[in-house]
């Protein structure tokens, strides 16, 4: 029996998942990892299916969701020949709206209005296609190609399967190299969509929206939309720039081998890190690559130069992530480098010479220990005055599978690194008890009691995320009893005040996953993210808000519910300086050729 689809959700992050044992209990599902003790959560049976038509439903939805890929492409081109394939000759639905509405104030500076038809009708909700008549795919392509005239520019489109159902005769072609349906197979979908741009007057604009349609796979093998029924349709649109893409006037723009070449074939990438380097005030930028750093000085001018070359760091050891710290107190920022293999301490001489120039210290200072080192954090441990360094260490995705879908053990210890006055480093993770085993991806140092001690949050993969509480001379973990567990796949974590109450919050980006959703649905329609782990591993970001007792209470769904897609780091900032932190999550993969290579 083939259950690839029933795991589907896995492949949005094959460098990273691992592979989902089934046990077939009777006509029921329970899903676990290799080695999991399954909790009460992860053990809850799945609604009785059956389970070949659970693989033809899947790979009928695999089949439209790549299928609206190759529409997303045409409406961000405003290719309307293209976009035609996938309308028939007629079909039931209204005019698009086209005209916008008067825009209202959302929040300081972005505003929204809503769509109307030409008739000044707001679209809001449709809840029966009976309101709806007969219209020729021709003009409904004109209605879009009006709406689309409202952008002076595209920068993405997209359409997502959110639910699919599909009549019983439909089937798919079970064993294709790619999902593929057999012609005349119909069902019913819900469909989100996206169109970001510049609107006419050059602002930025989020126009998005939700529809159901009545799908069928056409003999020109492209599925049609023989209903569009629309849900909701709004725009948001922000009334100034706040960012705008610099990074080649700015002199950063580099372009990198593309994942797979023989110039990038590892199965890690690389970060950046800013400090001001040469003491002028002015924040600099150290880049990893995967063969070589790059340090790039800020003239004063609004760009930067490289400097990789005379700063003596250009060839030195390079790895995954930089951590910009002064290490020896001597009041120039030196860079620690996290690193798959041994880690790497540069030390910074500016202050000494007056010249920015950087010395690999990493074997006489200590660090050169091996790890799967993805990140590292700096923080005084101990409180003696030195900053000491912890690395997050993961475990060779491909050749190492971890033993458990969501309570792994079988990463590589996580390192700390304790700062001894000679200015060396001396290994302690074991004796602290934070040799974290559990595919680890960063982590960050707060002190969350206010106790005058720092205390450790680390995001993990393939396990539980890890809550350290500092007691003095050891880490405790009280993650659990905290609340703030939370077994999704962590990339990364950061504190800030969210609500302004003067007490550390914390985000945590985990992965979201459109098609794990959908897929999981189908199997648990009577479960959440909160009763049922394998959700919460599909669910995305979590918001855990400080209660002040000493406890974190989930808040994600109460202020916002942070979707995320494939999450990164990212953190707390104040975007718009209107005195409330906001936050950052970068997100995405490796990018092919096609974007179902994403």
């Amino acid at each position: 029996m083939n259950y690839s689809s029933l795991y589907r959700f896995c492949s949005e992050r094959t460098a990273l998942m691992t592979l989902i044992i089934l046990v077939v209990i009777g006509s029921s599902y329970k899903i676990y990892g290799q080695n999991d003790k399954p909790p009460q959560a992860a053990a809850k049976t799945a609604a009785a299916v059956d389970r070949t038509r659970l693989e033809t439903v899947e790979e009928l939805s695999e089949s439209l969701a790549n299928d609206l890929l190759e529409l997303s492409v045409a409406v961000r081109d405003r290719g309307l020949e293209l976009m035609a394939e996938f309308f028939p000759a007629q079909l039931t639905a209204k005019p698009l709206p086209t005209r916008r509405s008067p825009i209202k104030n959302q929040v300081k500076w972005i505003g929204s209005h809503d769509w109307e038809t030409a008739d000044a009708k707001i679209i809001k909700t449709s809840n029966n296609a009976a309101a709806a008549g007969k219209i020729t795919g021709k003009a409904f392509l004109e209605n879009w190609a009006e709406f689309l005239a409202h952008f002076s520019e595209i920068e993405d489109a997209r359409f997502k399967v959110k639910e699919a159902n599909f009549d019983d005769t439909a089937k798919a072609v079970l064993g294709a190299e790619q999902p593929t349906a057999v012609i005349g197979a119909t069902g019913r979908v819900r469909i989100a969509f996206y169109v970001i741009g510049r609107d006419t007057d050059g602002k930025r604009e989020w126009a998005r929206g939700t529809f159901w349609a009545n799908v069928r796979f056409d003999k020109n093998k492209h599925w049609q939309f023989d209903s569009f029924d629309l849900v909701s349709f709004d725009s948001l649109v922000a009334k100034k720039d706040m960012f705008s893409e610099v990074a080649i006037p700015a002199g950063v723009g580099t372009t990198l081998p593309g994942f797979g070449t023989p110039e990038n074939s590892g199965f890690v990438w690389h970060g950046a890190a800013a400090g001001d380097f040469n003491n002028d005030n002015w924040i600099d930028l150290f880049v990893v690559g995967g063969n070589r750093n790059f340090l790039y000085l800020n003239d004063r001018k609004g760009a930067f130069r490289d400097a990789s070359d005379e700063a003596g760091v250009k060839i030195t050891a390079s790895g995954t992530a930089p951590l910009v710290f002064d290490y020896d107190n001597d009041g120039d920022a030196d860079v620690f480098i996290s690193s798959v293999g041994q880690q790497i301490l540069l030390r910074n001489n500016f202050k000494q010479t007056g010249k920015l120039e950087f010395d690999d210290v990493s074997l006489e200072s200590g660090v050169a220990k091996e790890a799967i080192g993805f990140s590292a954090v700096a923080g005084d441990v101990n409180g003696d005055g030195r900053l000491d360094v912890y690395v997050t260490s993961y475990n060779r995705y491909g050749q190492i599978t971890p033993d458990s879908w969501f309570q792994a053990t079988n990463g590589t210890p996580n390192l700390l690194f304790i700062n001894q006055p000679d200015g060396t480093f001396r290994e302690e993770a074991q004796k602290w008890g934070v040799d974290d085993r559990r595919w680890s991806y960063a982590a960050e140092f707060a002190d969350i009691n206010a106790d005058g001690k720092i205390d450790l949050y680390v995001a993990n993969d393939f396990g539980e995320k890890a809550f350290y509480i500092n007691k003095g001379n050891k880490f405790v973990d009280e993650a659990a009893e905290r609340g703030v567990l939370d077994p999704g796949n962590g990339m990364g974590v950061s504190f800030g005040d969210y609500n302004n109450d003067g007490r550390l919050d914390i985000h945590a980006s985990n992965m979201s996953s459109t098609a794990g959703n959908r897929i999981l649905s189908r199997l648990f329609p009577n479960s959440s993210a909160k009763d049922n782990v394998l959700k919460k591993l599909a669910a995305g970001n979590n918001l855990f808000e400080n209660t002040g007792d000493g406890k974190f209470k989930d808040v994600t769904a109460e202020v916002g519910g942070f979707g995320g897609g494939w999450a990164w780091g990212g953190g707390f900032i104040d975007f718009d300086n209107d005195g409330w932190e906001d936050i950052y999550t970068p997100n995405g993969f490796i990018s092919g050729k096609s974007m179902k290579d994403t």
